[in-house]
């Protein structure tokens, strides 16, 4: 069984989500759901400056 990233339960009791692949097909990060993968990317901070800047006259 594979374990989620985020909480550690296996992955295959719930609506699993896999994140990432190697070029062979196997995934490299797994989520139950994406609760759980909401609450890594915002304890992780994954979001933090990686947003483009934007204005009106771009």
């Amino acid at each position: 069984m594979v374990d989620c990233t985020y909480c550690g339960c296996p992955v295959e009791n719930h609506d699993s989500v896999y994140v990432s692949e190697t070029p062979d097909g196997k995934s490299t990060t797994q989520f139950c759901n994406y609760g759980c993968l909401s609450a890594h990317i915002d304890e992780a901070a994954l979001t933090t400056g990686t947003t483009c800047e934007w204005s009106p006259t771009q």
